[in-house]
């Protein structure tokens, strides 16, 4: 649940990019970063846990401070979960006081099962939490769809997006 600070007037967001290794999660994270527009100082470093090649170890991490509503600063905290199955540890720990979920599903024929998989870990991950997908906000993202051999968006939409998520 989202952190209102009365005090401070503040409120916190947590929104957590979920999926498979290698399916876009922390290239979106790049791109958060490189493409928001804030207000002077509102925008983070992107911290990146990763290893020599490339895949996100731990977490990624990037701090956003958007525009006041109703008088309260809105700060958003951006994490991604490795994607490999053996971080299921790390990745429940990240997902402790999710507001929203962003799952990142990469477009390839080849990766349907890992999606999939990944899918119901989230959803496992989150009952083990005592919180249920159908009560988060949540997202479901095609990743690479510019690469030759990907699954029809309707295809993808019958394996994963079973709340007609649009």
């Amino acid at each position: 649940m989202a952190i209102i600070n009365q005090a401070t007037k503040e409120l916190q967001v947590k929104i957590v990019y979920y999926g498979t290794a290698l399916g876009g999660k922390t290239t979106n994270l790049v791109q958060v970063h490189d493409h928001v527009q804030t207000t002077q100082g509102g925008k983070g470093k992107l911290v990146s846990l990763a290893t020599s090649s490339d895949r996100t170890l731990f977490f990624d991490f990037l701090p956003i401070e958007a525009m006041a509503i109703k008088g309260f600063k809105t700060k958003f905290q951006l994490y991604t979960v490795p994607g490999q199955v053996i971080y299921n540890t790390t990745r429940q720990l990240v997902l402790r006081g999710v507001d929203g979920v962003v799952f990142c599903a990469d477009s390839q024929y080849e990766k349907m099962q890992e999606n999939m998989e990944s899918f119901q870990n989230l959803q496992e991950n989150l009952r083990a939490l005592k919180l249920n997908l159908e009560e988060i906000p949540y997202v479901i993202q095609y990743n690479k769809r510019d690469l030759p051999n990907v699954a029809p968006v309707e295809y993808m939409d019958f394996l994963l997006n079973n709340r007609e998520v649009q």
